[in-house]
């Protein structure tokens, strides 16, 4: 008689370290090319299951008044009322809802993410987790990719100016690009 082997639990917690992780964004300015901004304070934790991706659970936040598009005067306009309204909504905020492994090995994650108080399922395209690795410090850490898409006015973000020319200064469409890095806790 044999046992069957029991494969030993393999979920771990994982949690962003901010100084190596970001949040990048990319959207159309007057219609002729992209501006891109990022926000720096990423914080969250990973409960990632190692034998079952789709186990795995991930709850992240965004400090709105690190935006730093590389122009003081848009970021400060930007955290305005006209845009994020830093005041009145200083978080930006993400769940899992569920994660599922596609047949070429990317993993999507969805859930709700929430700007500006509103709240719609998104799915990120992830790439990683790459394998562990030791710092110089004994930490293990790992890293993933992940990007989405949005159309900013179904969170609120309305503001706009026609252009003279024909089109508007700020295109509804905007890519989200994650570069986190895990430190295991």
């Amino acid at each position: 008689m044999t046992t069957p082997a029991i494969t030993p639990a393999a979920v771990s917690t994982w949690n962003i370290d901010p100084v190596h992780s970001i949040a990048e964004f990319r959207v159309k300015h007057l219609m002729i090319s992209n501006v891109r901004g990022q926000f720096t304070g990423v914080s969250g934790t990973l409960t990632y299951d190692e034998n079952d991706p789709a186990k795995s659970h991930v709850e992240a936040s965004i400090d709105v008044a690190t935006i730093d598009t590389r122009d003081p005067q848009r970021d400060t306009h930007l955290k305005s009322p006209d845009f994020f309204d830093v005041e009145k909504f200083p978080v930006l905020t993400f769940r899992t809802s569920h994660v599922t492994r596609k047949s070429d090995g990317t993993i999507l994650v969805a859930g709700p993410l929430t700007i500006h108080g509103a709240t719609h399922e998104v799915e990120f395209a992830v790439e990683g987790p790459t394998p562990p690795v030791k710092d110089p410090w004994g930490n293990t850490r790992i890293g993933v990719s992940a990007t989405t898409k949005i159309n900013r006015s179904d969170f609120g973000l309305t503001f706009n100016a026609a252009l003279e020319t024909g089109g508007v200064m700020v295109g509804e469409q905007v890519s989200i690009t994650l570069e986190l890095e895990f430190v295991k806790a």
